[in-house]
Protein backbone atom coordinates (compact mmCIF):
# COMPACT_ATOMS: atom_id res chain seq x y z
CA UNK A 1 0.00 0.00 0.00
CA UNK A 2 1.29 3.66 -0.98
CA UNK A 3 2.08 5.71 1.96
CA UNK A 4 2.73 8.91 -0.35
CA UNK A 5 1.03 12.28 0.39
CA UNK A 6 0.23 15.37 -1.93
CA UNK A 7 3.42 17.04 0.92
CA UNK A 8 5.65 14.18 -0.42
CA UNK A 9 4.88 15.00 -4.48
CA UNK A 10 5.23 19.07 -3.00
CA UNK A 11 8.89 18.22 -1.31
CA UNK A 12 10.12 16.02 -4.35
CA UNK A 13 9.12 18.88 -6.93
CA UNK A 14 11.14 21.01 -4.68
CA UNK A 15 13.88 18.89 -5.21
CA UNK A 16 13.75 18.08 -8.59
CA UNK A 17 14.59 20.65 -11.17
CA UNK A 18 17.45 20.39 -13.15
CA UNK A 19 16.83 20.26 -17.18
CA UNK A 20 17.57 17.04 -18.46
CA UNK A 21 20.49 18.96 -20.50
CA UNK A 22 21.41 22.21 -21.20
CA UNK A 23 19.47 22.29 -24.51
CA UNK A 24 15.58 22.74 -25.70
CA UNK A 25 15.28 19.02 -27.06
CA UNK A 26 11.64 19.65 -27.82
CA UNK A 27 12.65 21.90 -30.97
CA UNK A 28 14.30 18.84 -32.05
CA UNK A 29 11.29 16.16 -31.85
CA UNK A 30 8.32 18.96 -32.46
CA UNK A 31 9.02 18.81 -36.38
CA UNK A 32 8.10 15.66 -36.33
CA UNK A 33 5.16 15.43 -33.96
CA UNK A 34 2.67 18.16 -35.49
CA UNK A 35 4.62 21.10 -33.83
CA UNK A 36 4.29 19.47 -30.46
CA UNK A 37 7.45 17.90 -27.94
CA UNK A 38 6.69 14.18 -27.91
CA UNK A 39 6.45 14.26 -23.80
CA UNK A 40 4.16 16.68 -24.08
CA UNK A 41 1.45 15.42 -26.58
CA UNK A 42 -1.23 12.08 -25.30
CA UNK A 43 -0.80 11.01 -29.00
CA UNK A 44 2.79 9.51 -28.35
CA UNK A 45 3.33 9.85 -24.19
CA UNK A 46 0.51 9.75 -21.64
CA UNK A 47 1.29 11.09 -17.85
CA UNK A 48 0.69 8.61 -15.30
CA UNK A 49 0.97 9.85 -11.54
CA UNK A 50 0.13 9.23 -8.29
CA UNK A 51 -3.15 9.87 -6.92
CA UNK A 52 -1.48 12.02 -4.24
CA UNK A 53 0.35 13.88 -7.02
CA UNK A 54 -2.70 14.94 -8.71
CA UNK A 55 -4.12 15.92 -5.82
CA UNK A 56 -1.02 18.45 -4.93
CA UNK A 57 -1.00 19.77 -8.34
CA UNK A 58 -5.66 19.97 -8.42
CA UNK A 59 -4.39 22.10 -5.80
CA UNK A 60 -2.05 24.41 -7.81
CA UNK A 61 -3.15 24.79 -10.84
CA UNK A 62 -5.81 23.90 -13.25
CA UNK A 63 -3.39 23.22 -16.02
CA UNK A 64 -4.26 19.06 -15.74
CA UNK A 65 -6.86 17.13 -15.64
CA UNK A 66 -7.57 13.45 -15.94
CA UNK A 67 -7.14 11.45 -19.21
CA UNK A 68 -9.76 9.92 -21.27
CA UNK A 69 -8.76 7.78 -23.14
CA UNK A 70 -9.49 7.70 -27.39
CA UNK A 71 -8.43 4.14 -28.21
CA UNK A 72 -7.64 0.69 -27.50
CA UNK A 73 -4.31 1.33 -26.76
CA UNK A 74 -4.94 3.82 -24.18
CA UNK A 75 -7.63 2.30 -22.99
CA UNK A 76 -5.04 -0.51 -22.07
CA UNK A 77 -2.88 1.82 -20.80
CA UNK A 78 -5.52 3.25 -17.93
CA UNK A 79 -6.44 -0.34 -17.76
CA UNK A 80 -3.22 -1.66 -16.54
CA UNK A 81 -2.38 1.37 -13.63
CA UNK A 82 -1.71 0.44 -10.85
CA UNK A 83 -4.26 0.90 -7.80
CA UNK A 84 -2.40 4.44 -6.79
CA UNK A 85 -1.97 5.75 -9.77
CA UNK A 86 -3.95 7.83 -12.63
CA UNK A 87 -4.01 8.65 -15.70
CA UNK A 88 -3.69 12.25 -17.10
CA UNK A 89 -3.24 14.86 -19.52
CA UNK A 90 -2.45 19.23 -19.66
CA UNK A 91 -3.67 21.71 -21.59
CA UNK A 92 -0.38 21.57 -23.95
CA UNK A 93 3.18 22.43 -24.21
CA UNK A 94 2.05 26.02 -25.10
CA UNK A 95 0.85 26.40 -21.88
CA UNK A 96 3.56 24.52 -20.17
CA UNK A 97 4.01 25.59 -16.28
CA UNK A 98 7.28 24.19 -15.45
CA UNK A 99 7.10 24.19 -11.82
CA UNK A 100 4.08 21.93 -11.60
CA UNK A 101 4.91 19.44 -14.26
CA UNK A 102 4.47 15.95 -13.11
CA UNK A 103 7.72 13.50 -11.64
CA UNK A 104 6.46 11.73 -15.21
CA UNK A 105 7.22 15.32 -17.25
CA UNK A 106 10.47 15.57 -15.51
CA UNK A 107 12.10 12.34 -15.64
CA UNK A 108 11.10 11.90 -19.26
CA UNK A 109 12.45 9.86 -21.55
CA UNK A 110 14.22 8.24 -18.16
CA UNK A 111 13.23 5.74 -15.83
CA UNK A 112 15.60 3.83 -12.55
CA UNK A 113 16.77 0.92 -14.15
CA UNK A 114 16.66 -1.97 -11.40
CA UNK A 115 19.10 -5.08 -12.34
CA UNK A 116 18.48 -8.66 -11.44
CA UNK A 117 19.69 -8.02 -7.99
CA UNK A 118 17.00 -5.46 -7.56
CA UNK A 119 19.54 -2.75 -7.44
CA UNK A 120 19.34 0.35 -9.27
CA UNK A 121 22.13 1.37 -11.09
CA UNK A 122 21.03 4.58 -13.31
CA UNK A 123 18.91 5.99 -15.35
CA UNK A 124 17.49 3.87 -18.70
CA UNK A 125 14.79 4.76 -21.67
CA UNK A 126 11.50 3.78 -22.09
CA UNK A 127 12.74 2.41 -25.80
CA UNK A 128 9.17 2.94 -27.46
CA UNK A 129 10.21 6.59 -28.10
CA UNK A 130 13.28 5.99 -29.77
CA UNK A 131 11.93 6.90 -33.04
CA UNK A 132 10.63 10.04 -31.71
CA UNK A 133 12.48 11.15 -29.10
CA UNK A 134 15.72 13.27 -29.85
CA UNK A 135 17.30 13.02 -26.28
CA UNK A 136 17.14 9.38 -26.35
CA UNK A 137 19.53 9.81 -29.64
CA UNK A 138 21.81 12.09 -27.36
CA UNK A 139 22.24 10.73 -24.01
CA UNK A 140 25.94 12.03 -23.95
CA UNK A 141 24.08 15.06 -23.24
CA UNK A 142 22.79 14.84 -20.49
CA UNK A 143 23.27 16.66 -17.09
CA UNK A 144 24.72 15.31 -14.32
CA UNK A 145 22.44 17.24 -12.06
CA UNK A 146 19.37 15.61 -13.55
CA UNK A 147 20.34 12.37 -13.28
CA UNK A 148 21.25 12.55 -9.14
CA UNK A 149 17.95 14.74 -8.97
CA UNK A 150 16.00 12.12 -10.56
CA UNK A 151 16.88 9.00 -8.92
CA UNK A 152 17.03 10.72 -5.74
CA UNK A 153 13.15 11.46 -6.59
CA UNK A 154 12.60 7.76 -7.38
CA UNK A 155 14.32 6.87 -4.06
CA UNK A 156 11.45 8.89 -2.49
CA UNK A 157 8.70 7.59 -4.13
CA UNK A 158 9.90 3.91 -4.02
CA UNK A 159 10.59 4.11 0.07
CA UNK A 160 6.78 4.68 0.37
CA UNK A 161 5.21 2.68 -2.44
CA UNK A 162 5.92 -0.63 -3.06
CA UNK A 163 4.01 -1.34 -5.71
CA UNK A 164 5.45 1.79 -7.84
CA UNK A 165 8.79 -0.26 -7.07
CA UNK A 166 7.82 -3.40 -8.25
CA UNK A 167 6.18 -1.63 -10.97
CA UNK A 168 9.88 -0.51 -12.28
CA UNK A 169 11.11 -4.23 -11.38
CA UNK A 170 8.94 -5.23 -13.53
CA UNK A 171 9.59 -3.03 -16.36
CA UNK A 172 13.38 -3.52 -16.04
CA UNK A 173 12.93 -7.50 -16.71
CA UNK A 174 10.76 -6.45 -20.07
CA UNK A 175 13.50 -4.35 -21.36
CA UNK A 176 15.93 -6.95 -20.80
CA UNK A 177 13.57 -9.69 -22.57
CA UNK A 178 13.09 -7.07 -25.43
CA UNK A 179 16.52 -5.90 -26.01
CA UNK A 180 17.74 -9.79 -25.57
CA UNK A 181 15.51 -10.25 -28.66
CA UNK A 182 16.84 -6.58 -30.11
CA UNK A 183 20.09 -8.49 -29.64
CA UNK A 184 21.11 -4.93 -28.20
CA UNK A 185 22.86 -3.82 -24.95
CA UNK A 186 20.55 -1.72 -22.68
CA UNK A 187 22.15 2.09 -22.46
CA UNK A 188 22.08 3.16 -18.65
CA UNK A 189 23.40 6.90 -17.45
CA UNK A 190 25.20 5.91 -13.76
CA UNK A 191 25.10 8.77 -11.07
CA UNK A 192 28.46 10.25 -12.62
CA UNK A 193 26.71 10.80 -15.76
CA UNK A 194 28.95 7.69 -17.20
CA UNK A 195 27.43 5.39 -19.75
CA UNK A 196 27.14 1.51 -19.36
CA UNK A 197 26.00 -0.72 -21.50
CA UNK A 198 23.85 -4.07 -19.90
CA UNK A 199 24.17 -7.42 -21.40
CA UNK A 200 20.58 -8.10 -21.30
CA UNK A 201 21.14 -12.03 -21.63
CA UNK A 202 23.44 -12.15 -18.36
CA UNK A 203 22.55 -8.83 -16.63
CA UNK A 204 26.24 -7.68 -17.09
CA UNK A 205 27.18 -4.21 -16.93
CA UNK A 206 30.06 -2.52 -18.46
CA UNK A 207 31.11 0.92 -19.21
CA UNK A 208 30.37 1.72 -22.51
CA UNK A 209 32.35 3.70 -25.06
CA UNK A 210 32.04 7.25 -26.63
CA UNK A 211 30.91 6.06 -29.84
CA UNK A 212 28.70 3.33 -27.92
CA UNK A 213 25.94 6.09 -27.15
CA UNK A 214 23.08 4.51 -29.54
CA UNK A 215 21.53 6.50 -32.00
CA UNK A 216 17.82 6.20 -33.29
CA UNK A 217 15.43 6.29 -36.09
CA UNK A 218 15.47 9.83 -38.00
CA UNK A 219 18.09 10.89 -35.29
CA UNK A 220 20.96 8.75 -36.80
CA UNK A 221 22.17 11.76 -39.42
CA UNK A 222 21.21 14.78 -40.67
CA UNK A 223 20.10 13.57 -44.04
CA UNK A 224 18.01 10.61 -42.06
CA UNK A 225 16.32 13.99 -39.89
CA UNK A 226 15.59 16.15 -42.97
CA UNK A 227 14.06 13.32 -44.58
CA UNK A 228 11.83 12.37 -41.48
CA UNK A 229 10.48 15.98 -41.35
CA UNK A 230 9.95 16.39 -44.93
CA UNK A 231 7.50 13.50 -44.63
CA UNK A 232 5.76 14.36 -41.88
CA UNK A 233 5.26 18.25 -43.59
CA UNK A 234 7.39 19.87 -40.81
CA UNK A 235 10.11 22.26 -40.78
CA UNK A 236 13.87 21.88 -39.75
CA UNK A 237 15.46 23.80 -37.42
CA UNK A 238 18.01 26.40 -38.74
CA UNK A 239 20.55 24.07 -36.95
CA UNK A 240 19.18 21.18 -38.39
CA UNK A 241 19.85 18.11 -36.13
CA UNK A 242 22.52 19.46 -34.06
CA UNK A 243 22.54 20.70 -30.79
CA UNK A 244 21.39 24.94 -30.69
Amino acid sequence: MSRLTPDDFDRLYARFNASVCQYDCGKKCAPLNNGSPVCCSTQDAVPVVHKAEFKLLRGRTDLWRRFKPYDAATRKIVDELTTSSCAIECKGAAFCERHNRTIACRAFPFFPYVTRQREIIGLSVYWIFEDRCWMMSNMRLVERAFINECLDTWDGIFAKDREEWETYVDYSATMRRVFSRFGRKIPVLDRDARLLMVDPSTGAARPGRDNAYPKYGPFKSEAAYRKAIKEAGGTVPAEGLAPV
